[in-house]
């Protein structure tokens, strides 16, 4: 088998045109280098270099290796670069789950600007829900992950959660109800009211959010009408249906027939986080996705 090393060997004597040159170029001896060419015409079977004057010359079989010696420093010189951009975080793949209130207000903005800046590395886009996307990202599957917390069990010790902002719940009211007067609402004031929203499941952080508040005022949501979404169910809250809790970031455009109040006596409140993989934390395309979603986060 052809050794590498002394392809390049070869390849600096053909373009300087003497043993001694290359020798001083390439910072050998003349001897070493010598026994380098002595030793590739024993692996190749073939003469490679022949005499012309004072100097030396391929054959045509040295004219075929040292071309060959070219491309190969050509494509190793690439695939440096390729690896180096990898490592910096210049190219690859990035994974990124989202649930849907923060990919309609946050992650949008924050990934056109890694798009931006990093547009050789392929972004993996996917709404999580209704999965959990912290497993995947506990094994490395999933490079980062939008999350609400807190959480039943926190994420791997060697998974970083990055807060990104706190999330508050606002009341959606009929127009007309009569607490649309006050400006802030007691939460207990809802405890006799028909509620709008999805089925209640403690194993959804935003819903045991909501559960664990109405628990700590000494009462349990009456669910009346089932929605999926936020939208839909403001939809109903507007046909007088009841009333829904919803956090700012999913109030969106809140429908015209409703009204938003703030909550208080307790103020539910989400955390929204970014999970982030051992492997992917710091990566420059990671820490700009963090740090745009952080800007970009709304003020409260």
């Amino acid at each position: 088998m052809l050794d590498v090393r002394r392809m390049q060997v070869l390849r600096a004597v053909v373009t300087s045109g003497s043993i001694t040159a290359a020798a001083r170029n390439l910072g050998y001896t003349p001897s070493a280098v010598s026994q380098q060419l002595s030793t590739l015409e024993r692996e190749a079977g073939v003469p490679l270099l022949e005499r012309a004057g004072r100097g030396v010359r391929p054959t045509p079989a040295g004219s075929l290796l040292a071309e060959h010696a070219e491309l190969v420093s050509t494509q190793l010189a690439a695939a440096e670069a390729a690896l180096t951009d990898l490592k910096e975080g210049r190219t690859g793949r990035l994974s990124i789950r989202y649930f849907a209130t923060a990919g309609t207000a946050l992650v949008p903005p924050a990934v056109a600007a890694v798009r931006r800046e990093f547009p050789g590395v392929r972004l993996d886009l996917r709404l999580s829900e209704p999965d959990d996307p912290l497993p995947l990202v506990a094994v490395g599957e999933v490079d980062v992950a939008i999350v609400v917390f807190p959480r039943r069990e926190p994420p791997a010790p060697h998974v970083t959660s990055a807060h990104l902002l706190d999330d508050p719940y606002r009341v959606v009211l009929p127009e007309g109800h009569p607490l649309a007067r006050q400006r802030v609402v007691d939460l207990a004031d809802l405890a006799e009211e028909p509620w709008i929203g999805k089925h209640w499941t403690r194993s959804s952080p935003c819903q045991r959010i909501l559960l664990d508040a109405c628990a700590a005022t000494g009462f349990a949501p009456n669910l009346t009408v089932e929605a999926e979404d936020y939208p839909t169910a403001q939809g109903f809250v507007a046909a007088g249906l009841g009333v829904t809790l919803v956090p700012e970031l999913g109030l969106g455009m809140p429908h015209p027939g409703v009204v938003v109040r703030r909550i208080r006596r307790p103020e539910p409140v989400r955390q929204i986080h970014a999970v982030v993989a051992a492997h992917s934390r710091d990566l420059p395309a990671v820490r700009l996705l963090i740090d745009t979603l952080r800007a970009k986060s709304p003020q409260r």
